[in-house]
């Protein structure tokens, strides 16, 4: 029977079954791991990429031992919004990070619905828009 345990000391080698099994189910979204003493590993596109890896949002989930969502300003992934989640111990203490790319980060609704505003006012001006024939009150 085979066994994986994580630690803070877990090679890229350790790490590979559990971060293969993160990147499939989330359909193949780019995911990356790290121990806290040792380097990880980057997987895209079912394919491990690096087996030296680290990120500075792993490396900042590590220090703070927290969940941490943005867009890195440094890094691989500069600029993509990504989640990254400590791995904790049994005292809680952070022996390392998983990180996936964020999907849903992309999607900010604030920005959206400013967009949509700003759209609305170009199309339809100071005029109701859809115009009165456009409503779907009126399609029924």
């Amino acid at each position: 029977m085979h066994q994986y345990t994580i630690a803070r000391n877990s090679s890229a080698d350790d790490l590979e079954p559990v971060l293969m099994a993160i990147h499939t189910i989330v359909s193949g979204l780019p995911v990356t791991g790290k121990s806290a003493d040792k380097p990880g590993i980057r997987i895209e596109e079912g394919k491990i990429i690096d087996r030296v890896y680290t990120g500075p949002v792993l490396e900042e989930a590590i220090s703070t031992n927290r969940l941490i969502k943005r867009r890195p300003e440094t890094g691989t992934y500069k600029g993509v919004p990504v989640v990254v989640a400590p791995l904790r111990d049994s005292d809680g203490e952070a022996i390392g990070a998983i990180g996936v790319v964020d999907i849903t980060g992309i999607f900010d609704l604030a920005t959206l619905m400013e967009h949509q505003s700003f759209i609305l006012r170009q199309v339809c001006g100071t005029d109701p828009c859809p115009i009165e024939t456009e409503q779907i009150s009126s399609k029924r």
